[in-house]
């Protein structure tokens, strides 16, 4: 699509998404046990709905030893969606991505996209009580149809958001706390992937977005069979080159996260037929080296990882086995499995890894069971259940619609 189809369709779509807002009431719905303070908590943990009717944030409290305790449903100002499901695997995921939520702990906020609303919503998070969320301004469309995922620079006052539907691309926001997402000038760029609204996937779907370490380039992942990553330059304004990088690498390049210690490089689950995860190592816009495509036999759909400080190694969870594997990198970028863990009937998706005083704390959204489970990090090989937390019942029984279909991200804010 060329940009001055993309710009028209924006403010077509932006006016549309602003009406639409004005409308739209904002509730708050309890779902903490009658009298539960917030007090001693040390952070909190969300996840969303992306429910097509009306997306909810689900917040939990973190409580001192790790573990959680639901708090409430906030109604995001925008409904969820459902992408359509195709080969190579037929998964639960919705949205066919990585990060679809996201929190700057500097910035002091929560962020999330809409899908069916072709928008995304910010809120202030509450210090004292970190699980109680207050939307700042108003859901900003998203640049496109169909976000996705989205990424947080490291100072919290940038974001961009990566859209898959037929309006495909990225743009890019400044941040304010109190006033929400402004539009950064030349930050809105095409992705040309012939899609539809919803996105028809994991085919040729993004897998995730993120900032290189040092900022100065935007990547997207693709999932093509033969994929590749999407590189763009980032300006000191914010502003995107107009053209990306091509790389090649991988089958389907799912979740992007830095591999520690060695500048460029990064981590990707891959879900392909014949892969597992693919190492990629890059220096701004080009490749160092080919990437590495590692095998993961008996793998049904490994598509998010998460880094361990604690243990030094990556996690992967695998929706349709109900595994994680645990992988060491080193420094050389060899790779191999360290351990495998069968989560009985959790379902696991979106994770997040925080370090709670010598404990690694890793949260997980538990699909299948319409909840997070948390897990210890103990040590490199050994990870272990310390919570299965319910949500699926006290949301009914609020009247918040959860379906395990729908169900996407997780986020974790510390104080």
């Amino acid at each position: 699509m060329k940009s001055s189809t993309l710009f028209v369709l924006a403010s077509v779509v932006s006016a549309a998404v602003a009406t639409g807002n004005t409308t739209t009431p904002v509730a708050r719905i309890p779902l903490a046990k009658k009298g539960l303070s917030p007090k001693g908590n040390i952070g909190a943990a969300y996840f969303m709905s992306n429910e097509p009717t009306g997306n909810y944030m689900i917040s939990s409290l973190i409580d001192p030893d790790g573990q959680l305790t639901l708090w409430e449903g906030l109604y995001t100002g925008g409904n969820g969606m459902k992408g359509v499901p195709g080969p190579p695997v037929n998964v639960l995921d919705a949205l066919f991505t990585q990060g679809a939520i996201g929190v700057s702990q500097p910035g002091k906020f929560l962020a999330n996209v809409n899908a069916g609303s072709a928008s995304v919503t910010i809120y202030a998070i509450n210090e004292q009580n970190p699980a109680e969320l207050t939307i700042v301004g108003k859901p900003t469309w998203s640049g496109g149809e169909f976000p996705s995922s989205l990424a947080i620079n490291k100072a919290g006052n940038r974001l961009c958001v990566v859209n898959s539907g037929a309006v495909s691309g990225v743009s890019c926001y400044t941040v304010d706390n109190r006033k929400g997402l402004t539009p950064i000038p030349g930050g809105l760029r095409d992705l040309g992937l012939n899609q539809t609204t919803p996105a028809n996937g994991p085919l040729n779907t993004p897998g995730d977005i993120i900032f290189s370490e040092d900022e100065k380039h935007l990547i997207v992942s693709i999932k093509t069979g033969t994929g590749y990553l999407a590189v763009w330059d980032v300006n000191p304004d914010g502003s995107l080159s107009t053209t990306f990088t091509h790389i090649t690498g991988g089958e389907f390049p799912f979740s992007l996260i830095p591999i520690v210690g060695v500048p460029g490089a990064l981590f990707s689950s891959d879900p392909g037929p014949t892969a597992g995860y693919t190492i990629y190592n890059l220096d701004g816009n080009k490749s160092k080296s080919p990437p590495i495509t590692t095998t993961i036999v008996g793998q049904g759909a490994v598509c998010w990882s998460v880094y361990s400080p604690k243990s030094g190694n990556y996690y992967m969870t695998d929706i349709r086995t109900s595994n994680i594997t645990e992988v060491h990198v080193e420094k050389s970028l060899t790779s191999y499995v360290v351990n495998q863990y069968h989560m009985d009937i959790d379902g696991p998706m979106d994770s997040s890894i925080v370090s709670i005083g010598k404990n690694d704390l890793m949260y997980t959204l538990a699909a299948n069971r319409t909840g997070i489970t948390v897990l210890n990090v103990e040590a490199p090989g050994k990870l272990t259940v310390i919570q299965r937390l319910d949500v699926a019942d006290p949301a009914a029984a609020a009247n918040i619609t959860l379906n395990r279909l729908d169900v996407q991200g997780m986020a974790v804010f510390l104080h």
